[in-house]
């Protein structure tokens, strides 16, 4: 019984009833300051149960904590290979560990391998990492989004290239929100995703290594995560989509790089453009998204590439994610190419 689960949300549910029922029966069954404490206890708990079922409910909806050990700080360390159902014939899903030789950090990766990685054995694959919001896990692109079902029908209409996705968390904690940069007495996890991952995938993956060939994909947080890598990082990919990110990280790096070298708009404005591809969406009802997609739009001129894309109505939610997941897979895939064959 998993934290995001029908089971545990109506476990929490139960609770709430029997805490409420709790309640009833023993408030006149005592007299003088047992009365007063008893109706205390029995009211913070029918209080904290019902909050309880809330915030089951919301984690249920976000797919932002599927495991005990991600809910307690530790994402758990993936291993096993993911069943394939009878019959299926799209991509697989695969989960590893990553070990941070470079950033120290050893975290899990699930790892979408189109159906051509097994058809075609002699064939390079190009490389997409897609990163998460906060709160959040890879769980949100696998389940809430349903990622390896776009990116079957996509490959499959011929959308896409035959595409390996890569799907990273992103933090060590995750109580702690990283915003994918090097934090100062904290996780390297901009060194995590920038050296470590594409290093395991090079070499334990038929990945195609070259910079024209990696991209980058993410939603919210992850969505800065993947503009702020790529104008980082313009030697290791090619191009990114952001889906309803922020030009900034939200949070005190250490060493002040958030107002600078880790702010989007200030490295637009201060620094040379780099050339690449820039894919920016969200819904025109999010409004911090939407300001800081605008402001990025208005500064990134050539010889950077941008696409934007707008939904109409669209907050800051799944519903609109889905609404562009499927096109900002297509488009990356556009600008990363197709699988190549070696020898």
């Amino acid at each position: 019984m998993s934290p995001d689960s029908v089971p545990t949300e109506l476990t929490a549910v139960a609770l709430a009833v029997a805490a409420a029922v709790l309640l009833a029966a023993t408030w006149d069954t005592w007299h003088g300051w047992r009365r007063h404490t008893v109706r205390a206890a029995t009211a913070l708990l029918c209080l904290s149960t019902t909050a309880t079922v809330a915030l089951a409910w919301v984690n249920r909806q976000s797919a932002t904590y599927t495991t005990w050990a991600d809910l307690f700080g530790r994402p758990d360390a993936a291993t096993a290979t993911t069943a394939t159902p009878e019959g299926h014939h799209g991509g697989r899903v695969v989960t590893v560990t990553v070990p941070g030789t470079a950033s120290g950090l050893n975290l899990p990766m699930y790892v979408y391998l189109p159906a051509a990685y097994d058809t075609h054995p002699k064939q390079r694959f190009p490389v997409i990492e897609a990163l998460h919001g906060y709160p959040g896990s890879p769980a949100g692109w696998l389940q809430l989004l349903d990622a390896p079902g776009h990116l079957d029908r996509e490959i499959a209409a011929g959308r896409m290239a035959p595409t390996i996705v890569l799907f990273p968390y992103q933090t060590p904690n995750t109580m702690v929100d990283t915003e994918c940069v090097n934090l100062t007495h904290g996780p390297q996890s901009e060194t995590f995703l920038t050296v470590d991952v594409p290093a395991w995938t090079n070499t334990h993956l038929r990945a195609r290594a070259n910079r024209n060939a990696w991209g980058l994909t993410g939603l919210s947080a992850g969505g800065y995560c993947a503009t702020n890598l790529l104008l980082r990082h313009p030697d290791r990919y090619a191009a990114a989509a952001s889906l309803s990110g922020y030009a900034e990280p939200g949070l005190t790096i250490g060493d002040g790089t958030e107002h600078t070298l880790n702010n989007d708009i200030w490295r637009l404005q201060h620094l040379p453009r780099p050339a690449v591809a820039l894919y920016l969406s969200c819904g025109r009802a999010d409004h911090n998204a939407l300001r800081d997609t605008r402001a990025l739009s208005r500064l990134a001129r050539a010889p950077i590439s941008l696409t934007t894309s707008y939904v109409d109505g669209g907050g800051h939610n799944p519903s609109t994610w889905r609404a562009v997941e499927a096109p900002a897979f297509d488009w990356l895939s556009t600008w990363l190419g197709r699988p190549v064959t070696t020898a």
